[in-house]
């Protein structure tokens, strides 16, 4: 059955990827994004891709952005994608960016959950699924301030679970590994704009170890995100948590049992190929 669905952050990545696959599906897509130039740039995608898209400028921290769409779109789903990333030490990593990562991340998706939650409960059903990450699993260094955005945002989601178990309404995240998008190579950059590795408070060798941006050569394609985000729009009943791609879950869980046992001196991370 053909359903309405809003996609935020759908300029780029994996928003855009699944707006159109969902649209070329037959499902009504309202595509967010969040000035106008990229709605131009989007419905161009949109003609080239001979797909429908309802494209809508939303900026999530805009109350009345949020307010709009909330008034004028009833919808099946929520799929609240848009997202930001600033890196950096947390010791020394300026308070307005971190501000910042949380009205993007937190804020704006908790408010607009709670401007469509009302009629999904009213009429008993709907679902939201949030973007997290597989950051919101574990803490990245040097990353530390996006990826506790985005454990804020799990304990969001697990909350409205709970809460609002036998509603009718449906509550999951995506939680992506590496992929090839840009967003982690443009939120790697965002520490160079004030950082000094020479004046930071963490050894060379931490610094050296979790800096080095020649990892992001070895991002996943994110065909194999857009694809399982596709999945669990359409489905009925999902998983809550769905961590793509399954094959660093054995990792996650291993670096989470570890937090338990490291002491002073040890790192929480553990090197993926060491299992």
């Amino acid at each position: 059955m053909n359903k309405t669905i809003l996609i935020t952050g759908a300029s780029s990545g994996f928003g855009k990827g699944t707006a159109i696959g969902l649209a070329k599906k037959g499902h009504r897509v309202i595509a967010a994004v969040h000035v106008e130039p990229l709605k131009t740039i989007l419905l161009e995608e949109a003609q080239k891709e001979k797909v429908e898209l309802e494209v809508i400028i939303l900026d999530v921290t805009k109350e009345s952005d949020r307010q709009f769409a909330a008034s004028h779109y009833d919808v099946d789903i929520l799929m609240s994608n848009a997202g930001v990333m600033e890196t950096g030490p947390v010791a020394e990593i300026p308070i307005e960016n971190v501000r910042r990562n949380y009205e993007v991340n937190v804020f704006a998706p908790l408010q607009l959950a709670q401007s469509f939650l009302p009629k999904m409960v009213k009429k008993g059903n709907g679902k939201i699924i949030f973007t997290s990450s597989m950051g919101g699993l574990i803490t990245v260094p040097f990353a530390a301030i996006y990826t506790s955005t985005k454990h804020a945002l799990e304990g969001i989601a697990e909350g409205l679970k709970e809460e609002l178990t036998g509603t009718g309404v449906e509550i999951c995240t995506v939680n992506p590994g590496v992929f090839g998008t840009g967003f982690n190579d443009r939120g790697a950059e965002t520490m160079l704009k004030w950082w000094n590795p020479e004046q930071s408070l963490s050894k060379p060798e931490i610094i050296h170890a979790f800096t080095d941006t020649s990892s992001l050569e070895q991002q996943l394609n994110p065909k194999l995100m857009i694809d399982a985000m596709i999945r669990i729009a359409e489905e009925e009943n999902s998983l809550f948590r769905n961590v793509i791609p399954e094959s660093i879950i054995p990792w996650i869980r291993k670096t989470q049992e570890h937090a338990w046992k490291a002491k002073r001196n040890e790192m929480l991370t553990i090197n993926p190929n060491s299992l």
